[in-house]
């Protein structure tokens, strides 16, 4: 049968008759709306995706549903028209439509304007296809791709001092409370990482988590990252926007500089917690949100509450679980770690063959005071892997605020059994790249050639053995 004869077969059957059954089968959201932009019809998928029944939505305005692509325009004294259908084409954008029980629903808007035989408008037709979950690991790969790279001992955490021993064994029992979790610690000291943590070991590991650094924020940019707006909610405001609430719903939210937030947004911010809803800017519809608060300060709160600058009522609602990270200068047995940590992790990166650091300039990084902690850390070796070709990291290739500081402590006092081991192995891994020359190997160590011979006398080192082995 060839495709004229399948056709006239269709027509001879009344296919119209089957159209409401193949409109009710699709997965898709389909509205028809009339030229007054009164919704005529939905199908089940639209019932499903937004919460009307169909008795409750057809015969309304379709300015109820409020999506925030449509551009209204006065069409007289009886009703308003899209003027997205006014250019006479079909229309493809993302936006987000409002449901019934306020909350809106991410969507791909496919529109068409039906016509006649005469050419005149009769009404519309929107296929309505729901892309909340592509929104949502969309936002979850743009959040990951801010995260540290490195991996670590414990959950991306680098360390075995005591002090953040202590860290670690607290992270995992707070990680399962559902209680507001405060993070303190010097910028730099890892609070993202520690919050991170707290999010991977909890029961929400599986939901989202949301974060957003509330410093340098100001009041109105701040409120609406938070808790979202409406269109046309304040000059600027073109789209609906879900804040970082709506995101984080069923996970963790994360806000880093909680010190900084003013007391306007405090206030909000603890009805959110006794409530457990959200209000958009500009909107007064309350949207239930289950998430679990952590948040984190480099500041003292304390002493800010006793000047006015923190609220005491939302102090008490975070600070049910502190968390306290050590400075680096307080865990300076950590450095080796983190700088081996920090080197496989920029020789991944890179593709240079740097293999680790003098031992003086290890000596360097004990001596040094760490304003930055931990992050300072990372961006030393970067600089050094900057200046640096291969081998071993001198002295002169680290920055000059790590050496202007008072010399490392000597040789005779730092140097142990374990030092020297450490001295012994530099030194054949330089005499082995260099090939057996000791002058180019001196380059390498940053010491002179007569201490690269002397240091083989000490540690009877035999050239050929090394090279041939």
């Amino acid at each position: 049968m060839n495709s004229d004869n399948r056709i006239e077969s269709l027509e001879s059957v009344q296919i119209s008759q089957y159209s409401e059954k193949i409109i009710n089968t699709m997965a898709e959201a389909l509205v028809l709306i009339a030229p007054d932009g009164m919704i005529l019809m939905v199908n089940k998928s639209f019932e499903r995706m937004f919460g009307y029944k169909k008795d409750e939505i057809v015969g309304q305005s379709c300015t109820q549903l409020n999506c925030d692509v449509c551009d209204f325009s006065p069409q007289g004294k009886q009703h308003k028209w899209c003027k997205l259908f006014s250019y006479g084409k079909d229309v493809k954008k993302r936006c987000h439509v409002k449901k019934k029980d306020g909350t809106y629903l991410a969507v791909l808007k496919n529109a068409s304007i039906l016509k006649n035989e005469k050419d005149e408008d009769i009404g519309a037709v929107e296929i309505l296809t729901d892309i909340s979950e592509m929104d949502r690991l969309d936002r979850e790969v743009n959040l990951l791709s801010r995260r540290l790279l490195e991996d670590g001992s414990f959950q991306g955490i680098v360390g075995k001092s005591p002090s953040i021993q202590k860290v670690f064994e607290l992270v995992e029992k707070a990680a399962w409370s559902e209680s507001p979790i405060i993070i303190y610690g010097e910028s730099g000291t890892g609070k993202e990482l520690v919050a991170q943590a707290i999010h991977q070991l909890g029961k929400r590991k599986d939901k989202p988590f949301v974060q957003l650094n509330c410093a340098a924020l100001n009041e109105s940019i701040l409120e609406s990252e938070l808790f979202g707006h409406v269109k046309g909610a304040f000059t600027g405001a073109f789209r609906h926007r879900i804040g970082r609430f709506e995101t984080a719903d069923g996970g963790d939210i994360f806000l880093d500089e909680i010190g900084d937030v003013p007391i306007s947004i405090q206030v909000k911010l603890l009805r959110v917690l006794e409530q457990k809803q959200i209000e958009r800017v500009g909107d007064h519809q309350p949207i239930p949100v289950d998430v679990r608060l952590i948040t984190a300060t480099n500041k003292n709160l304390e002493e800010m509450i006793s000047r006015q600058e923190f609220r005491e009522d939302f102090f008490f609602r975070i600070n049910v679980i502190p968390i306290y990270i050590p400075p680096l200068r307080e865990r300076l047995d950590d450095i080796p770690l983190l700088v081996d940590s920090f080197i496989r992790a920029l020789v991944k990166r890179t593709g240079k063959k740097i293999t680790g650091l003098t031992t003086e300039s290890l000596n360097y990084l004990l001596a040094y005071t760490w304003p930055g902690n931990v992050r300072e850390l990372k961006s030393i070796l970067e600089y050094a892997f900057v200046v640096a070709e291969k081998g071993l990291i001198r002295p002169d290739q680290l920055p000059h605020s790590v050496l202007k500081k008072e010399n490392p402590i000597s040789m005779k006092n730092m140097v142990s059994s374990s030092n020297e081991n450490q001295e012994k192995t530099e030194l054949i891994q330089a005499l082995n790249q260099a090939k057996g020359n000791q002058s180019e190997a001196a380059r390498t160590l940053g010491v002179s050639r007569i201490t690269v011979w002397n240091r083989m006398k000490k540690y009877n080192i035999d050239l050929k053995r090394i090279l041939t082995s």
